[in-house]
């Protein structure tokens, strides 16, 4: 394959319907209630549904300003992103020299900042791209970078990612004219185009060097002069599904947004909380005060009140005709609203696949152990567990890409191997609940001392772990305690 040809309609329309869903999950991930009026305001000039976001224009701007919008949608997303990577995978290779230098990569390229970022996009716009590229002139060594999937063109065979196409609209670019960056990822090759078309329409293909965002891509191209040679057989992309089955696309490899299907639940907590401020700003003490209580401003000044005045006199009125000053404050209704709230919250949230606890829904606040966590937040867990097994497998491809590229532009000395990933339990347990279960395991005579060391400190190696159960044996004195397996009398 090769790039795009010109005159190509853009983006590729077999994929306009994926980036059609992920515009609108991005405008409720965004947060910004005027980004969800713009998008509502593009695609429902007469919607079926009235909510806080779809109404019609004519509506009077003072009634606009007064809409509130609750951001679930982006907690959802950052919850998901805490859940998965709030702690980074354990990363394991065979070869010590390799180990030690995939842990550099990941400290100094900062891929666990990139991951977490990355998951919580993830989980908004339904999946992921990881990309693996290198630059000399910036650093010594891989890059490890989180590409956006609305600007991804991807090629599936047999549900696993073939080739991908990337593109960015580069500065420069006006209302009519859209320079392009287009960036190819291919087995052993990465193909790159600067092109000069409309916001549709991909155009004409210009050198690289005509615009300054790509100028310095045009040394490192090869003999074709579209083209870098990897210098490995592996793809320098991976697709990470948020998670699947895609419900509205159920064949396709691509992944689902944890907003699929509960963005009405979205409108209607934001109805309630718009109804709820209206309530209070309703619910303002008024003061209704007779004519005789008002000072004339002057001709075409109106009269005005002074609520801190405190002596009034020469009020020309009978004390019998009810002309006092009257309080005017309607009731809020705190307990319908919140109730609805939290019952919309709690709707939407676990139609996510997570628990309302995971959101501070129906949490007292009291501290609780790993075993409660597990048992009041088992939706969460076993939905962190599938995304983990989504993310298991383009992880290790794409940090093994990062060791081969590392050995091969580079010239690390060091033996590429595809790491294992293993995501941790999403539990903590409290010292004191691994205390008391360590010790009922010791007394029943069930675990070991290098067993409870390696429960103790799970993220300890093997060398930490022998050292430590040495010093454990020598100040218990257990280390010179003789065997007494050859004392034991033969059986009859």
């Amino acid at each position: 394959m090769a790039l795009p040809e010109n005159g190509a309609a853009w983006p590729p329309p077999q994929w306009a319907p994926y980036y059609a869903e992920m515009r609108l999950d991005d405008a409720w991930y965004s947060g910004d209630r005027r980004r969800l009026a713009r998008y509502y305001g593009e695609h429902d000039v007469t919607p079926s549904r009235r909510g806080p976001f779809n109404r019609r224009r004519e509506q009077p701007a003072r009634s606009r300003r007064h809409r509130l919008h609750v951001p679930l949608a982006s907690d959802i997303a950052s919850v998901s992103a805490h859940l998965l990577f709030s702690d980074m995978p354990s990363l394991r290779v065979e070869d010590t020299a390799t180990q030690e230098r995939l842990e550099t990569l990941v400290d100094e390229g900062q891929i666990q900042q990139a991951l977490h970022a990355g998951a919580e996009q993830s989980a908004a716009l339904s999946g992921v791209y990881y990309r693996a590229t290198w630059d000399r002139d910036l650093v010594d060594r891989p890059i490890f970078s989180v590409v956006q999937p609305d600007n991804v063109a991807p090629e599936f065979r047999w549900g696993m990612l073939r080739a991908a196409t990337l593109w960015r609209d580069l500065p420069g670019s006006t209302a009519s004219i859209v320079f392009r960056h287009v960036e190819r990822h291919e087995p052993g090759r990465i193909l790159h185009g600067l092109y000069e078309g409309t916001p549709d329409n991909l155009g004409r293909a210009v050198p690289l060097a005509e615009h300054p965002e790509t100028a310095d891509l045009a040394g490192s191209l090869g003999e074709d002069g579209v083209s870098v040679e990897t210098g490995i057989t592996d793809l320098t992309i991976a697709y990470a599904p948020n998670i699947g089955p895609n419900r509205l696309h159920r064949s396709s490899p691509m992944g689902r947004s944890d907003f699929q299907g509960i963005r009405d639940e979205f409108d209607a907590l934001d109805d309630v909380w718009t109804s709820w401020m209206r309530d209070i700003r309703l619910a303002r003490a008024r003061l209704i005060v007779p004519d005789g209580y008002l000072r004339d401003q002057g001709a075409g000044q109106g009269a005005l009140f002074d609520d801190d005045r405190e002596v009034w006199h020469s009020l020309k009125m009978p004390p019998n005709e009810g002309n006092s000053i009257t309080l005017s404050q309607f009731a809020i209704r705190v307990d319908e609203h919140q109730r609805t709230s939290e019952a919309l919250t709690r709707q939407a949230v676990q139609s996510a696949g997570y628990n309302a606890q995971s959101f501070g829904v129906d949490a007292d606040g009291a501290p609780i152990t790993a075993t409660e966590v597990d048992s009041r937040d088992a939706l969460s867990i076993v939905t962190r567990k599938q995304k983990a097994g989504y993310t298991r497998q383009p992880l290790a491809h794409i940090l093994h890409v990062l060791l081969q590229l590392d050995a091969v532009h580079f010239g690390r000395s060091i033996r590429p191997e595809r790491p294992r990933v293993e995501f941790g339990d999403g539990a903590t347990e409290s010292e004191q609940s691994t205390a008391t279960t360590l010790d009922l395991l010791a007394r029943a005579g069930a675990v070991s001392t290098k067993t409870k060391v390696k429960i103790l400190h799970p993220e300890w190696d093997d060398g930490d772990i022998q050292a430590e159960v040495a010093a454990i044996l020598r100040e218990t004195g257990a280390a010179d305690a003789p065997d007494p397996g050859g004392t034991y009398p033969l059986a009859a």
